[in-house]
């Protein structure tokens, strides 16, 4: 009976009290709170983020083809010259060069425009991954947090059961040993009882796992959570249809796609611009010394404006607008699929909380019926209608409902997340504030 006694270690919980004891630790942690400690330090969402701010040098890069650029070059040497002006001979100098230039892109075909264009809207569509990394790193969160939760009070269920089981095996042994029972019934007793144990050992390693889930999900090791509320019902729309033109209008996904699009119109517009002149405004000042071996300041400044128009290219930028054609279509149909995705998606949301919510109210009777049964079992054994292997039965089958319904209203509860998640607004419902970098425009000042 020794392992019997190891295996008792937990505390006797009632069913689901354990979460109330957990509620009321000083340094509990609400899902609002791991919600929002993974959107701030999860490696997936971090690394969207140094995109985003890349992407924001990029749109710079872009924009600084409207300003002038400025060269300055000087140069000095040695050297040797035999022209006209050497002869007869040749004839080695100290040579001096020095030159400030300054050139204004007047119009280049809207190349820079275009390529302003690309960058703001793949800047947008950066934003927008941010957002919907965090929405899908958050609803990773809400999983692991309520199996966490839910292992808890699995654990507690199979702890209870197995001092029920202890109980009972004591009182057969008791029956057995005094040569009032039967030897089949310990047997079958030792048999019930050694499962039991064994299932304790098993919901203490899916906690444990569940709790290393969520260690690498989070960022650290749970301590103290508090079961949730549920997702209010006026926060889901009333059907499905209004539901997915919900998921259209505000997944992250999706506007990440479009803006993805936007950028390769853009792109497509920029390809144009070799086919168009390019006007530049030029003014340069330059002072030089000793130029082909004579002695002499050669000074000179000049303003010009200068036209440039390449009148073949080997085919390269008929090439190019094809390409960019091809990319567009491209980003267009990865618009569709992302809709198809979304749209998949939330089917798949609505018909599994539609699914779990049905089955509650089963899983709940099945409960009852359990606990009538077990109750009446107990009555039955006290005046012998009923033996102790009867009331093992009754227990294992109470403990199988409860286990069930535990299941079911934990399936039920994320269920309604997910839904949420599929339409971009889990951390809106969450309470938890978006990452800044996930902001577009004056949003984010």
């Amino acid at each position: 009976m020794s392992k019997i006694r190891k295996a008792s270690w937990l505390p006797k919980l009632a069913w689901g009290g354990c979460l109330l004891a957990v509620a009321q630790l000083a340094g509990a942690e609400s899902l609002k709170e791991a919600v929002d400690q993974t959107v701030k330090s999860n490696p997936d969402v971090l690394v969207d983020v140094q995109q985003r701010l890349a992407q924001e040098h990029q749109v710079t890069q872009a924009k600084a083809g409207y300003y002038p650029k400025v060269d300055m070059a000087l140069g000095i040497g040695r050297e040797g010259s035999e022209n006209i002006s050497t002869q007869p001979g040749d004839k080695t100098l100290w040579r001096r060069e020095s030159s400030l230039t300054l050139s204004q892109m007047l119009f280049d075909g809207y190349a820079v425009k275009s390529d302003v264009d690309r960058s703001e809207a793949r800047l947008q569509a950066a934003a927008h991954k941010v957002n919907a990394t965090s929405e899908q790193i958050g609803l990773r969160a809400v999983e692991v947090y309520l199996e966490v939760l839910r292992r808890q009070e699995l654990l507690a269920l199979t702890q209870e059961n197995l001092t029920a089981h202890e109980k009972t095996y004591q009182q057969i042994k008791l029956r057995a040993d005094t040569g009032i029972g039967r030897k089949a019934d310990l047997e079958q007793a030792e048999s019930r009882l050694s499962l039991a144990q064994s299932n304790l050992s098993s919901a203490q390693a899916n906690l444990r796992e569940a709790e290393i889930n969520y260690q690498r999900v989070v960022g650290k090791m749970p301590d103290g959570l508090v079961k949730p509320e549920d997702v209010p019902c006026e926060l889901c729309p009333p059907t499905l249809d209004n539901t997915i033109d919900t998921a259209y209008a505000n997944h992250p996904a999706l506007r990440s796609a479009i803006a993805e699009y936007d950028a390769a119109l853009a792109q497509q517009r920029g390809a144009d611009a070799p086919f168009k002149p390019r006007l530049n405004l030029d003014l340069e000042t330059s002072r030089n010394r000793n130029l082909a071996g004579v002695e002499y300041r050669d000074n000179d400044a000049y303003a010009m404006l200068r036209m440039q128009y390449n009148l073949f290219h080997g085919g390269v930028d008929s090439a190019r607008v094809r390409e960019t054609e091809y990319l567009s279509q491209a980003s267009q149909a990865a618009v569709e699929r992302t809709k198809r995705q979304i749209e998949e998606d939330t089917r798949m949301s609505w018909s599994a909380l539609e699914t779990a919510k049905g089955r509650i109210p089963l899983l709940k009777d099945r409960v009852d019926a359990s606990t009538m049964t077990r109750d009446a079992y107990i009555k039955q054994f006290s005046v012998g209608q009923r033996t102790l292997v009867d009331l093992l039965d009754a227990e294992n089958e109470l403990y199988s409902a409860r286990s069930d319904y535990v299941n079911g209203l934990y399936t039920e509860r994320f269920a309604r997340y997910r839904l949420m998640a599929d339409m971009g607004k889990l951390l809106d419902t969450l309470g938890v504030a978006p990452r800044e970098e996930a902001r577009i425009g004056d949003e984010g000042r």
